[in-house]
């Protein structure tokens, strides 16, 4: 064995002990860290012959690297949309690294962990009110997870026509329909060879609204004289978390053929609120849902799933099939991740999910939920009632978009880097309607009034001088 090896074996208990502290260090005080860093460090790109050990490295780390480590899973961090980890969904990440399985199979003699993951599933689709006739699988993130619903799409589309697209490759026109796709969505169409040009902007509703007008949408359908094609909803934009009318698509799926898939990265989990479960009537129609879970579910990333109706699974198949693997058996018969999704070696991303989904429940989450959407009102309120801000869009559910009043359009850039150079808090830049703007969002388990009123007093004292 190798000697630094030899020595890190004998030393695990206390090697471990130290990154459990600096941890509980991190976590203690993630309220004080900072949530931006301007730090920049040198980049090496020469690796020593003989290594320093854990414990040596674990120091060079802290002098090097530590500092720039910001405050993302704090309850300030509130750019993008990015939630904390639970202390739950952390045991699972713990314990995921140190099983190290990778889940294919649910029955065999090797790793059988992927019945853990198929428990998950079932577990996601009952916090959402989902039914049990869609199957799931874990991914790294909102991307990959479009990617795989899409891709099952694509060859639905093509078996319209009688073609195999996996095999044979795409040989028929794919008419897409969406109004607000997000960027991953539009990045899956060109990994999928679909194009990411290759969609059709359907108008969005009239009143400051990022959803799909009904009526536009069914005229592009009529155009098509029954040809097939793929209708891409939002169950939540990005600038505003606005939804598309889910009930109305699923009355058009009664009348034309078409497969309709759901970008519901954070927005599935209007689903798990009573005042605001309604946004997501009629998703269950859907043929496949996209859903993070390193948002607003509170895991560590990277951690997403996917949704698809069970009745397809025969074309997941097609997609994904790992052929040269005679060893997995028929994949039709005998269950395999490996058959199922683009990745064949990936890690137990369900434990995460799994113990924070047990630790805490339906209760846990409404609430967690619950907390988030009042912190954006409460902010928005702060927003619609000052004079120096302006709401860009109302405060639909986690999300406050909003600007500076009467200002050129530059002073809202320069603000919001005064704003985040404070590591007080991080917001991220958004265009919404031609202005630019600022965008904040609330997923952190975290977050709590205090909170809001630090970042209040911030602004005003900022805009002020």
């Amino acid at each position: 064995m190798n000697t630094k090896l030899e020595i890190d074996l004998s030393q695990l208990d206390f090697i471990l002990d130290k990154a459990k502290e600096q941890s509980i260090a991190y976590l203690k005080n993630i309220s004080n860290r900072s949530t931006s860093k301007g730090v920049k460090v040198e980049i090496s790109n020469q690796l020593a012959e003989n290594g320093l050990g854990t414990l040596d490295a674990l120091r060079y780390f802290n002098e090097k690297f530590e500092e720039i480590i910001v405050s993302a899973s704090g309850p300030r961090y509130w750019g993008y949309v990015v939630g904390g980890s639970t202390p739950a969904s952390i045991v699972g990440d713990w314990l995921t690294t140190i099983y190290d399985q990778c889940p294919f199979v649910i029955e065999g003699h090797g790793d059988t962990s992927a019945q853990i993951e198929l428990e998950t599933i079932h577990l996601l689709l009952d916090l959402f009110n989902l039914p049990n006739d869609f199957m799931g699988g874990f991914v790294s993130g909102a991307t990959v997870s479009n990617f795989t619903s899409l891709a099952v799409a694509r060859q639905w589309l093509g078996k319209q026509y009688d073609k195999d697209f996996a095999k044979d490759g795409i040989s028929e026109s794919i008419k897409i329909f969406a109004a607000t796709p997000h960027s991953s969505v539009v990045k899956s169409l060109a990994m999928l060879g679909i194009g990411s040009n290759n969609f059709t902007r359907i108008k969005v509703e009239e009143g400051n609204r990022e959803s799909i007008d009904m009526e536009d949408l069914e005229r592009h359908i009529q155009q098509l004289n029954g040809q097939p094609f793929i209708l891409i909803a939002s169950g939540g934009t990005v600038n505003t978390v606005d939804f598309d009318d889910f009930k109305a698509i699923a009355a058009l799926k009664t009348k034309y053929n078409f497969w309709w898939h759901i970008d519901a990265a954070f927005g599935a989990f209007a689903a798990c609120s009573d005042e605001y479960k309604h946004l997501v009537d009629g998703w269950e129609f859907a043929d496949s849902i996209t859903i993070d879970c390193h948002k607003w579910l509170n895991v560590p990333y990277d951690s997403a799933v996917f949704f698809v109706k069970e009745k397809y699974k025969y074309l997941q198949v097609d997609t994904f099939q790992n052929s040269n693997a005679p060893y997995l058996g028929n994949p039709l018969e005998n269950f395999n991740y490996t058959n199922l999704l683009p990745e064949n070696s990936r890690r137990l991303r369900a434990l995460p999910v799994w113990f924070s989904l047990m630790a805490y429940g339906k209760k846990g989450y409404k609430d967690i939920v619950s907390n988030s959407i009042a912190m954006a009102n409460h902010f928005g309120e702060f927003i619609e009632n000052s004079n120096d801000f302006a709401l860009l869009a109302p405060v639909r559910l986690n999300t406050v978009c909003f600007t500076l009043q009467n200002q050129a359009d530059n002073a809202t850039s320069v603000f919001l880097k005064k704003l985040n150079d404070t590591g007080k808090v991080f917001m991220t830049p958004t265009v919404y309607n031609g202005s630019r703007g600022i965008r904040a969002s609330f997923v952190n388990w975290r977050t709590a009034l205090e909170d809001l009123e630090l970042v209040k007093k911030l602004m005003i004292e900022l805009i002020e001088h």
